[in-house]
């Protein structure tokens, strides 16, 4: 009885750690954004896209090449005017079909300020086709401002 009482105690300090766990890695898969943008009716896949921010200044954000493929390294840019920002990462998720944990961090460029650069790759889809969202995701050391922004892969 007593190893059945320290084997029960143990499942449940085991599930009260992963609950934990759980909890304090939630805001890596979903970051709360102080300001969430409406999605821009802009498509990349076809060209650079522009989105005013909530202080006033803008985003330009780009994806090459085009059209933009899976599997393939992608250039990802990010230029700012009338805004200072600290950090930029961008968020890729499947509109229609979840496929994992993909976020790229885009680093300043040395003498430009306001030009963010990185690298992302896309998993492919067996179906074809598919619609993604990138959202740039700008700490202006005041707010977490995602900005949204569509396009397809495997046309």
């Amino acid at each position: 009885m007593t190893k059945n009482l320290l084997l029960d105690a143990t499942i449940l300090l085991g599930l009260a750690i992963l609950g934990v766990v759980g909890y304090k890695l939630a805001p890596l898969l979903n970051p709360k954004t102080d300001v969430a943008l409406p999605l821009s009716s802009c498509n990349l896949s076809q060209q650079a896209c522009v989105a005013t921010l909530p202080d006033g200044g803008q985003i330009g954000f780009s994806i090459e090449p085009r059209p933009i493929p899976a599997l393939k390294t992608l250039q990802l840019e990010a230029n700012f005017s009338g805004s200072e920002v600290r950090k930029v990462e961008v968020d890729f998720t499947g509109t229609e079909m979840r496929m994992g944990y993909n976020r790229s961090q885009l680093e300043r460029q040395s003498g430009n300020d306001h030009r963010f650069a990185g690298q992302a790759s896309l998993p492919v889809c067996i179906t074809g086709g598919m619609e993604w969202e990138a959202t740039v995701l700008v700490d202006t050391g005041k707010a977490l401002v995602a900005v949204p922004f569509r396009f397809v892969t495997g046309n």
